[in-house]
């Protein structure tokens, strides 16, 4: 990778600063339009207290990364486990062991995507559909598809620092009955 960008938000940096990473050596020009009375750099003040905070939080993300790694990688496992014993026809997709310790999908067959993060976001829970890279859109993911996964009835569930095993426990109690509902709600009862 020659580039990336990152936002600091992501790491539980102040919203609105980010990071951008330029491989040297690589050829990279800003943008924006240059103004030769700041040395040919963009013009505009930096949100200075922003941005340290920003370095700040990811150092403290990144000291404490191999812990939390520990603590959430069990608990993806358990998400992994139950879901597969105790929904039917579900794909849990992905490695189960070369993979983020943080994250799982998992694709519910005869359910609509769209419909199960709204009922799931009704119960209380912030889940994601499809893969991160098309999220924010309301097709497919060629990602998943790319993988020869389902990607309709998908849903991405990313832990966090803030995740407790009570709120995974919670989440694998209600799943179940929530696809099943959904199913119903559909007319697809009895495969």
């Amino acid at each position: 990778t020659t580039a990336g960008r990152f936002s600091a938000h992501k790491w539980g940096g102040p919203a609105g600063v980010g990071l951008l990473v330029v491989r040297k050596g690589t050829r990279w020009e800003s943008p924006w339009p240059a103004d030769e009375r700041e040395s040919g750099r963009t013009p505009g003040a930096l949100n200075l207290p922003a941005v340290v905070a920003a370095a700040a939080s990811l150092r403290a993300v990144a000291a404490d990364a191999a812990a939390e790694a520990a603590r959430l990688a069990p608990l993806v496992d358990r998400i992994r486990a139950r879901v597969a014993a105790e929904v039917p026809d579900v794909e849990v997709v992905g490695d189960p062991d070369h993979r983020l310790p943080h994250l799982v999908t998992f694709s519910c067959l005869y359910v609509d995507g769209e419909a199960l993060l709204h009922a799931l976001d009704r119960r209380g829970f912030a889940v994601s559909s499809g893969s991160s890279c098309t999220s924010s859109t309301l097709r497919p993911s060629h990602v998943l598809e790319a993988m020869g996964v389902l990607s309709h009835g998908n849903v991405r569930i990313s832990l966090h620092r803030e995740t407790t095993e009570a709120d995974v426990e919670r989440f694998l109690t209600e799943l179940p009955g929530i696809v099943a509902d959904l199913r119903a709600e559909a007319g697809v009862v009895g495969l």
